[in-house]
C-alpha cells in the first residue's frame, strides 16, 4: 500500500476552492447523504479546553472513512495562536487504510463557510440586487464566509461592499474592502437592519442583537457556537424566522441558539428543518420570514470535504 497523502493548509486550501466545497456538500445530500444517521461527535474535556473527536462514515454512502482529532483552547487567541487546531485522517473505507492526512484547521475552515453558503444559497440566488452582508466577528471564519460567499456566487450575484461588526474595531482583523463599525453602535443596528445576509461568527455566549434589528426577508446564518448553554442569537428571531439545522437530533444536543430558543419558549423542535430537506427542494422555506440557518459542524462534512480536497489534489 502507498504511503499517505500529506496535505498542509496550503495544499488543502490549493486543492479545493471554497465554491468547489460547497459543491461536493451540496451533491452529497442530493446524492442521498443522510446527516441524521453520521456518527456522534465526541468531546473530552481538558485544563485548556477540550479535545473534539468527529468520526464518520458518511452513512456507506461514500467511498471513504474519515475522522478529525481537534482541539479547542478558548485562551489561545490571547497568545496569538489559533482556538481550534488538528487534524484529519482520510481512510478507504473498504480495507480502512489511511489514504491521506489533512491538516484539520484548514479543513475546518474551508468546510464551515461551505455547509452555510450550500444551506442558504437557493435563497440568496432569488434576489438580483447586489447582496448586502453584515459580518460579526474578525476570525477566520468570519473571513472565511466572505470568500465562499463570493465564490459561490460569482457570475451569479453580486456582493456589495461588505460590513464587519466588532467589539474591538482596533484589535480586529479585518476583511478586505469591508467597513468595519463597534458593535452596538447606530452604524452597526443600521447594518443589520439593511443586511440581506447576517453572518454570526464569534465566541459569545449571549446573543449579539436584538431580534427587531433583522428584516423580515434576510438570511441568518450563525456558526460560533457549538455548545448548549451559549448562542449568538436571541430567541425572539428564533420565533420569528424558519429554523434551518444540519440535523435535528445534532442540534437539540449541542447548538444553544436551539435549545435556548426552546426552553424559552420561542421554537419548538418540531419546526427545526432538517438542511437536507432545503437542499435537495423537499423543504423552501417561508420567504417572507427570516431564514435562519444555526451551524454546529458535524462529522459528515469534514468526510465530504476531505474527498473533494484529496481528489482536486491528485
Amino acid at each position: 500500500m502507498s504511503a499517505p497523502v500529506v496535505l498542509d493548509a496550503a495544499a488543502v486550501a490549493a486543492a479545493c476552492p471554497p465554491a468547489g466545497a460547497v459543491a461536493a456538500l451540496t451533491a452529497a445530500l442530493r446524492g442521498g447523504l443522510d446527516p441524521a444517521v453520521d456518527l456522534p461527535r465526541q468531546a473530552v474535556g481538558l485544563a485548556a479546553g477540550q479535545l473534539l473527536l468527529m468520526p464518520s462514515d458518511g452513512g456507506g454512502a461514500l467511498s471513504h472513512v474519515g475522522i478529525k482529532v481537534a482541539s479547542v483552547a478558548p485562551g489561545n487567541p490571547a497568545l496569538g495562536l489559533p482556538r481550534i487546531q488538528g487534524s484529519y485522517l482520510l481512510l478507504d473505507a473498504a480495507t480502512l487504510g489511511v489514504v491521506a492526512v489533512l491538516d484539520g484547521q484548514a479543513l475546518t475552515t474551508l468546510r464551515t463557510p461551505a455547509v452555510s453558503v450550500a444551506a442558504v444559497l437557493g435563497r440568496l440566488l432569488e434576489g438580483s440586487a447586489p447582496l448586502r452582508v453584515t459580518v460579526l466577528g474578525s476570525g477566520p471564519q468570519a473571513h472565511g464566509h466572505v470568500a465562499t460567499l463570493a465564490g459561490a456566487l460569482a457570475g451569479r450575484r453580486e456582493l456589495a461592499p461588505v460590513t464587519q461588526l466588532v467589539r474591538e474595531p482596533s484589535r480586529a482583523a479585518a476583511i478586505d474592502g469591508a467597513l468595519v463599525a463597534r458593535l452596538g453602535t447606530p452604524a452597526s443596528d443600521d447594518a443589520l437592519r439593511t443586511a440581506d445576509l447576517v453572518v454570526c461568527a464569534t465566541s459569545a455566549r449571549e446573543p449579539l442583537f436584538d431580534a427587531d434589528l433583522i428584516a423580515g426577508t434576510a438570511v441568518v446564518v450563525a456558526v460560533g457556537s457549538h455548545e448548549p448553554d451559549a448562542r449568538e442569537l436571541p430567541a425572539e428571531l428564533c420565533a420569528r424566522g424558519t429554523v434551518v439545522v444540519e440535523d435535528p437530533g445534532a442540534a437539540l444536543r449541542e447548538a444553544g441558539d436551539v435549545v435556548l430558543a426552546i426552553a424559552d419558549g420561542a421554537l419548538r423542535a418540531q419546526d427545526l428543518v432538517p438542511m437536507r430537506d432545503v437542499v435537495t427542494g423537499a423543504v423552501r422555506p417561508d420567504p417572507a420570514r427570516p431564514l435562519v440557518f444555526k451551524s454546529t459542524g458535524m462529522s459528515w462534512e469534514d468526510l465530504v470535504v476531505a474527498e473533494a480536497v484529496l481528489a482536486g489534489a491528485r
